[in-house]
């Protein structure tokens, strides 16, 4: 007996390999998966502007990569000892202007120079909820706190959404052809506005993914993290201290079922030779000078340099240094 409703999720036919290049947009919930993914060795870009919740943001961020428009201080606000990027998350908001800027445009380089090799976008869009800065009408990424009357709040609607999106679409096939989208809703519930409130942004996010899906059907694909959560996770049990983000359990869980979904079997037989290698060399030994522990890494060596010549794709350098300063 199943006590428990169990969601099927056919096996994609856009399959995801570590030749792929990915771009992970959106909210928490995009970093999670996009740290499995680092783990596991896959070409991984995450996050280049932080977090982003609304798909607005999310799409703004991929024009300005395509457009490679650097940024500059008429970029920033001042508040509260800060200077900050509406664009971006408060993981790059700094006391000083300069620094805020070269924190923007480490990431925003290496990211603009490498979307045109991009072969999957990862996108997670978290909530329908939006805030317009006053001065502009601009759709915002993150209100750092500044007071809420300079932000006028909206929920952005399914027609809104998609045509945005259609259009961001297009852009990328233009530059790349063989591009292809991975859709997901957040699994986060954003209770600011009330348990209603979330239900209808989930809702309009749904909706908006499932047009786009029509109107691309060969290069948008939507994975369900939000059912997989809502429905075969629907237990406190597998929630955070906030009840609201879903547990390292559960995080585990869907990345079982996301890698069900989208890696080959020759992927997923990698990644379990892998995690062998890695379990090695996240061990910290209690006797590093020892006989037993030399001839521990010796053989963990053997094993890196046989899974590095059978899979050139796949870099190694830096669990070489690791192996090394062990």
């Amino acid at each position: 007996m199943d006590f428990r409703t169990i969601i099927q999720i056919p096996r994609s036919d856009i399959p995801v390999t570590h030749s792929s290049r990915i771009l992970l947009l959106g909210s928490c919930f995009s970093a999670h998966m996009g740290h499995q993914l680092l783990q596991h060795k896959f070409r991984v870009d995450m996050n280049p502007f932080g977090i982003l919740y609304n798909p607005f943001s999310i799409s703004r961020a991929i024009s300005r990569l395509l457009k490679a428009v650097p940024f500059s201080e008429t970029d920033l606000v001042y508040h509260n000892g800060l200077y900050h990027s509406l664009m971006h998350h408060g993981e790059f908001s700094d006391a000083n202007m300069q620094k805020c800027l070269q924190k923007i445009d480490d990431r925003f380089e290496y990211a603009a120079g490498e979307i045109r090799r991009i072969t999957h976008f990862f996108i997670t869009f978290g909530t329908a909820r939006a805030y317009r800065w006053g001065e502009s009408g601009d759709i915002v990424g993150n209100c750092h706190q500044i007071p809420a009357d300079r932000f006028i709040p909206v929920r952005l609607s399914v027609e809104e959404i998609v045509e945005e999106w259609s259009a961001v679409i297009a852009s990328v096939k233009k530059e790349t052809p063989h591009v292809r989208f991975l859709f997901t809703v957040s699994p986060v519930r954003h209770w600011k506005d009330g348990a209603h409130e979330n239900q209808l942004n989930k809702s309009i996010l749904h909706l908006a993914i499932d047009a786009l899906q029509q109107y691309f059907p060969d290069e948008v694909r939507y994975f369900p993290a939000y059912e997989l959560m809502m429905d075969e996770l629907r237990d406190y049990r597998f929630y955070g201290n906030d009840m609201m983000h879903p547990s390292s359990l559960a995080t585990a869980y869907i990345w079982e079922r996301f890698s069900e979904t989208f890696f080959p079997e020759e992927t997923r037989s990698i990644n379990a030779e892998w995690t062998q290698i890695r379990s090695g060399l996240d061990h910290r030994p209690l006797h590093p000078e020892s006989a037993s522990f030399s001839a521990f890494k010796a053989a963990l060596s053997h094993k890196l340099e046989v899974f590095a010549a059978r899979y050139p794709e796949i870099s190694c350098e830096e669990e070489r240094n690791l192996l090394q300063s062990k």
